[in-house]
């Protein structure tokens, strides 16, 4: 089996863990209120912010914000994790299917909540397939954050055989001292039970994902959005109530796109295409959420749409029905439907200003 790459490599402990994408969002918004607070300048507020979106370990983001005061930022919902768990197995124990399939699931959420880029991820993936012992896997995973449902590592079977034969020997002892007493008085028999196991229960987390059709939904969108590329750049962006479409310029390649899946992180959907360098780009950034969100409340009655729900809201470059020498306009179109296939849109400006209305004609 072949070694670990060096970008792929860690340490276990707490502060050489990788960092999550929504780790890099926290310490973007401590620096954000030490600079609106005075404690940065605006270059010094640059370059961490740079470093904090470029940071891959946790004592990398913990180093960045160590000399600041705390602030009254309030952080996005991280979800909780778990240390690594250690195996009582020595580290050469041949590892099973499960074992590597157990590694693969924790490598598969690490890729999903940013911890690996597609490269690592697939290059530990090979690794873990390729993996023979117990120790070869645990290498794999051992500085990465793990979810608090995440699979546990291979443990043998608790031995019972010392507490049996303790008891035992009590048992025996017990039955001689009664015995004594057979002939005037019959021993009632004496239950012996093997010591039960508290496992406790186990409850499963659920990590909600906000609801991406409100004002406060979107937002946090955003700032992970941008935790994740560095910008607010996008060429289209389907949000949907719990997960979003997009198409946006691969990273430092202005001709080539890729199509990207949010599930709670970022995952690359397709193999970048051709994309003209100087397509136009809907910047996030300019983006009312708050006034997007009340929006998309009030286009449950303002279309028309009985008993409808959003089916998704939509951010594009409206290139179509630009005049000549106007630069194309960024447009959001939110449409409503219901289950009887009835349906309706509005289209607005990034402040949220309505340009179009289509509702259901009934």
């Amino acid at each position: 089996m072949s070694a670990r790459s060096s970008d792929a490599s860690g340490s276990a402990s707490a502060g050489r863990l990788r960092a999550r994408d929504i780790d890099r969002v926290n310490a973007r918004a401590r620096l954000d209120a030490a600079y609106e607070e005075g404690q940065l300048g605006a270059d010094e507020y640059d370059q961490r912010s740079q470093r904090a979106q470029a940071a891959q370990t946790l004592e990398q983001l913990a180093r960045l914000t160590a000399d600041l005061q705390p602030g009254k930022e309030t952080p996005v919902a991280a979800p909780p994790t778990k240390p690594a768990e250690a195996s009582r197995y020595p580290a050469r124990t041949r590892a099973r299917d499960s074992d590597r399939a157990a590694t693969c699931l924790i490598l598969d959420a690490g890729l999903a909540d940013g911890q690996l880029s597609a490269k690592d991820h697939q290059a530990l993936t090979e690794l873990a397939g390729e993996a023979r012992t117990l120790g070869e896997l645990a290498d794999l995973t051992a500085d990465l954050q793990r979810s608090a449902d995440a699979p546990g590592v291979a443990q043998p079977p608790r031995s019972y055989r010392g507490q049996l034969f303790g008891v035992g020997v009590l048992v025996t002892c017990a039955a001689l001292f009664v015995a004594g007493f057979a002939a005037v008085n019959r021993p009632a028999p004496i239950p012996v039970a093997p010591p039960g196991v508290n496992l406790g229960v186990i409850e499963p987390v659920v990590v909600k994902i906000p609801n991406l059709h409100t004002g406060e939904g979107i937002a946090a969108f955003f700032a992970l959005y941008k935790a994740k590329f560095g910008d607010l750049s996008v060429d289209e962006l389907n949000l949907y109530p719990d997960y979003a479409i997009l198409k946006r310029m691969v990273p430092g390649q202005s001709n080539r796109q890729a199509e990207y899946d949010y599930r709670g992180g970022f995952q690359q959907r397709s193999t970048p295409t051709t994309r003209k360098s100087d397509a136009p780009v809907f910047d996030l950034g300019t983006v009312d959420t708050t006034a997007i969100g009340n929006l998309a409340a009030r286009a449950l009655t303002d279309l028309n749409v009985a008993q409808g729900t959003i089916s998704y809201i939509g951010f594009e470059i409206n290139s179509i029905s630009s005049p000549r020498g106007v630069p194309p306009a960024p447009i959001i179109r939110i449409y409503v439907g219901n289950k009887a296939s009835e349906s309706g849109f509005l289209e607005a400006t990034p402040a949220g200003a309505v340009t179009r209305t289509s509702p259901f004609k009934g």
